[in-house]
């Protein structure tokens, strides 16, 4: 078999793990099948470019591999490029087939988030049309951890162990002056709120901060967010808030850019400078915004061992689908809710299933009052940011692999 592996969409500190465990799975079929593996360069994008790079150069080598995984972003690069629906232009679909054809790719694995397995599921669809043998299998990354039909997302517990630690110092700093202060902490999470629920963690080692928690699920408003910090500086010196970047009260226009990407997603930021502004002229306290940005993404030194182990066995379960002849299928990981240990099995779906849906936040996880996690999401995301990953350093910094 010639697989050919691609990332896509939004880096994180565990994609790149995945190609790892793509690549790892395919070697091995060198056992009894002569099996090679290409990488290609920027996703489909650069799939309609050719720009193929023979992975063998690099990653035959262990200790490349495990420099690999300790690597933040996508190593192979990335792209935000809708293909468009085949039933009015297949054109490009034409020429991807043409391409993969003229390169002997029998499987073509793409390892991306909700709009990648859109990707998947329009390639595939069209090329089983076609009668083409060629498969397309996709395995799941998102910080956002909103794919449907999987327990959680490769890249989801380190962006939570990072987002986690960065909070807990974030109190300590915030904790060292007499004079009641406010930090308003804006979090990614355009549509669900996962990450920014995950600081409900805090409280599993003795936390009372984040004192409130906003999510796109809940209702949002700045008078009753202005009402909810009053009440909590009668009881806390200093009050932190963690704000989804995708709460949208009335007034959203305000601080919004108006730009989209390719997909119409808008490009959020803004929320956490624009209530720092209005508690500052509404409550007249020291206040602060702090806006995390790429670091929720990209901080491997923060990385989650188990995020990393996952999502290289889901790199391997791609594989192991695509060998199998099955095409436009997504990976996917099962919660054994019967353990009282935490256990994951790998399966898969239709990744037509799980393309341009969003899997919000359990509303039942949020309080009454919408501005706080329950309990229960604790047991929910500790498992996931268990585990250290110390980098590689040289010169007394962390050293990144590069093709």
């Amino acid at each position: 078999m010639r697989f050919a592996v691609a990332q896509s969409g939004g880096p994180t500190c565990a994609i790149n793990a995945s190609l790892v465990g793509v690549y790892e799975a395919a070697c091995e079929l060198r056992s009894h099948t002569h099996t090679e593996i290409l990488g290609v360069l920027h996703g489909i994008q650069g799939l309609l470019d050719e720009q193929f790079i023979d992975l063998d150069k690099s990653l035959s080598d262990a200790d490349n591999r495990a420099l690999l995984c300790r690597t933040p972003a996508t190593a192979l690069g990335s792209c935000r490029f809708r293909l468009p629906d085949p039933q009015q232009d297949d054109s490009i679909y034409k020429k991807v087939r043409a391409i993969l054809e003229k390169h002997g790719i029998d499987a073509f694995l793409y390892i991306g988030g909700n709009d990648s397995m859109d990707t998947v599921a329009k390639l595939s669809g069209w090329l089983a049309e076609q009668n083409s043998p060629i498969r397309v299998i996709g395995v799941p990354k998102t910080i956002d951890n909103d794919l449907t039909g999987t327990d959680h997302t490769p890249g989801f517990g380190s962006a939570v162990k990072y987002l986690t630690m960065t909070l807990s110092e974030i109190i300590r700093d915030s904790a060292v002056y007499c004079v009641p202060s406010v930090l308003i902490c804006e979090i990614m999470g355009r549509d669900a709120g996962w990450l920014t629920a995950s600081s409900c963690l805090l409280r599993a080692n003795g936390e009372t901060a984040p004192q409130l928690i906003y999510l796109p699920e809940g209702e949002f408003t700045v008078e009753g967010f202005l009402n909810d910090v009053r009440e909590a500086m009668k009881t806390h010196k200093s009050v932190i808030c963690a704000v989804s970047e995708g709460v949208t009260p009335p007034d959203a226009d305000l601080f919004r850019s108006g730009v989209s990407d390719a997909y119409g997603h808008a490009y959020l930021s803004g929320i956490g400078k624009y209530l720092e502004n209005q508690v500052r002229s509404e409550i007249g306290c020291k206040v602060r915004s702090v806006e995390l940005n790429v670091m929720q993404r990209c901080s491997s030194h923060l990385a989650s061992a188990t995020d990393l182990t996952e999502a290289a066995a889901c790199g391997r379960h791609a594989v192991t689908l695509a060998a199998q002849g099955l095409t436009g299928r997504m990976v996917t990981m099962q919660r054994d809710d019967n353990s009282a240990e935490y256990r994951i099995t790998f399966s898969d779906m239709a990744a037509k299933d799980a393309a341009n849906y969003i899997r919000t936040f359990p509303k039942a996880w949020i309080t009454p009052a919408g501005n706080q996690i329950s309990d229960e999401a604790i047991s929910y995301f500790l498992p996931l940011i268990q585990g250290e990953v110390l980098p590689v350093m040289e010169n007394g910094m962390p050293k990144h692999f590069r093709f």
